[in-house]
């Protein structure tokens, strides 16, 4: 999918189509974190500690669950 940049008053924004934020869990109130690795603009929702938390506990839940098969594809 190709953007180009829109002029919003002085500045300039990409509009993001709605199923990609929907995919992504963004919306008009999300915080975004803005970085680039020298050569790409990367857009990144900020998540909450509590987003933090649950993914933690459904990664020990899922890890403790399967430990077996895990290490058995480790090898």
């Amino acid at each position: 999918m190709s953007k180009r940049l829109t002029r919003i008053g002085s500045s300039h924004g990409i509009i993001i189509d709605k199923p990609i934020l929907e995919m992504l869990g963004i919306d008009e109130g999300t915080d975004l974190d803005l970085r680039t690795d020298g050569r790409n603009l990367i857009v990144v929702p900020k998540r909450s500690a509590q987003d933090e938390d649950d993914f933690k506990a459904a990664y020990r839940h899922v890890a403790g669950k399967h430990r077996a098969t895990l290490r058995k594809l480790a090898k």
